[in-house]
This record gives C-alpha cells, sequence and structure tokens, in this order.
C-alpha cells in the first residue's frame, strides 16, 4: 500500500496564504487549495480543519508577516529624519504590487472587503492586522513630531488613522493605477503632514 504523500505543514500554509491573498477567501476553492498545497483532500482537512479554518491560520501568517515589516520599517528605521522612512514604507507597498504581474494585492484589504462584518473570527484579526500598523504609524509620527517635521498641531492617533486607511485605498488603486499615480497620492498625503508645506 502506498504511503500518503508528506508535506511540511508550514511550506503549505504559505502557499494557502499566497492563494487567498491572490484570489481572495470567496474565489478560492477547496480544489484550488488541494492542488495548491499538494496534498489530498483528507490530508488538508485533518490538518488544518476547513476552509475557513486554513483561512484564518493564512490570514494569521500574512498579519504576523506584515507586523513585522512595519515595525522593522517604522518603527525600528532607527534616526534621521522620519517622513522619508514613511514615504519610502508607502511606496515599498506600491512597488511590491506592481511587481506582482498578478496584482494579487493584500489578504488584509481582501478579508476587509469580502469577510466583514459578518466573520466574526476574520474580523478580530482583521482589526488586529490594522490596529497594529497604526501603532507603527503613530510611533515614526511621534518621531516626526519630535523632529520638528509635522505641520503645527498635528494630531499623531488622527494622522496615524489617516495612513492607515490612505495605506487600504493605496492596495485597492494598486489593481488599476500606475505608479506615478500613486507616488503622486502619497507625495500629496505627505504634503499635507509636513511643517514645510
Amino acid at each position: 500500500m502506498a504511503r500518503p504523500k508528506e508535506f511540511d505543514p508550514q511550506t503549505a500554509l504559505v502557499a494557502a496564504m499566497e492563494l487567498f491573498r491572490r484570489q481572495g477567501y470567496e474565489a478560492t476553492s477547496i480544489q484550488d487549495l488541494v492542488d495548491a498545497l499538494g496534498i489530498n483532500r483528507s490530508s488538508m482537512y485533518s490538518a488544518y480543519g476547513s476552509k475557513h479554518d486554513l483561512y484564518l491560520k493564512a490570514l494569521d501568517l500574512y498579519c504576523a508577516v506584515e507586523a513585522d515589516r512595519a515595525r522593522v520599517n517604522l518603527a525600528e528605521s532607527g534616526t534621521g529624519p522620519a517622513l522619508p522612512v514613511l514615504r519610502a514604507f508607502l511606496l515599498s507597498y506600491v512597488d511590491s504590487a506592481l511587481a506582482d504581474p498578478l496584482r494579487g494585492g493584500c489578504m488584509v484589504t481582501h478579508g476587509v472587503l469580502e469577510r466583514l462584518p459578518g466573520d466574526e473570527k476574520a474580523a478580530e484579526r482583521l482589526g488586529g492586522a490594522l490596529g497594529s500598523l497604526e501603532e507603527a504609524f503613530a510611533y515614526l509620527l511621534l518621531r516626526a513630531r519630535a523632529g520638528g517635521e509635522l505641520a503645527p498641531g498635528t494630531d499623531v492617533r488622527a494622522t496615524a488613522r489617516f495612513l492607515v486607511t490612505l495605506t487600504q485605498g493605496l492596495r485597492v488603486m494598486e489593481r488599476t493605477a500606475g505608479r506615478d499615480y500613486l507616488a503622486q497620492v502619497v507625495d500629496q498625503a505627505l504634503r499635507g503632514l509636513s511643517s514645510t508645506a
């Protein structure tokens, strides 16, 4: 009797994450997942549970990766002017999206558009991801304020929330707009924050 194909659960989870990121939850079928993970249905259910369970695990992984990215690039970005760091971070989203020939987008953005408000478990994770990004932005903005880079009276918390919303808008528009268009949006937003505007 042939042994079932062995697989690395973490590698398979990354494959599921990428599939959900590109296609979203609803457009991803069980067969799509089986094919992407390289295992049979029973092995998938045994390892991860239902499609929704697998989606939540993949979303957890995606959110952790993105939170680390924001923390390293924003909160731990070192010293010196903060607004150029912010611009580079925002444009890194644009550049990574435009480098993807499928323009797969962001799993958080897809999740917000597709799973909310009806999916409470996804809502908890998505809210956490957006909150984590807000905190990273706020930390960098505090540095910008201390360095005199922000316009007088800038509310750091409200500005961090604005940047989260801007980021989600960029993630949607990456599917249709080119780099020049998106870079102009980023630069216009940052001009509004700058003390030299």
